[in-house]
């Protein structure tokens, strides 16, 4: 499992990387902790934080996280009737 979100983060960092070549790589992370709203130390970033925001940030700032997209219901009333069992799958 680790493993496999090691190479996500590489992945989304090389591609943010070439993006802003001009940058090393502690400023590209203080930026992109910057952009995703994190106000902490530098070293209490995880990883989560930086693969969504990678993952989000050119989208539409209105689109749903990938993790959650699967859950999503455009109506309230339906999703709660899911929720509730009433409505199955």
């Amino acid at each position: 499992m680790k493993c496999h979100r090691i190479d996500e983060l590489m992945e989304l960092l090389q591609t943010a990387w070439e993006k802003e070549s001009d940058l090393n790589l502690l400023e590209l992370l203080v930026k992109l902790g910057q952009e995703a709203g994190f106000e902490g130390q530098l070293g209490d970033l995880s990883d989560e934080v930086l693969i969504y925001h990678l993952k989000m940030r050119d989208s539409d700032k209105n689109a749903a996280i990938p993790g959650l997209k699967k859950d999503y219901e455009d109506d309230f009333k339906t999703a709660l009737l899911k929720a509730r069992g009433i409505i199955k799958e």
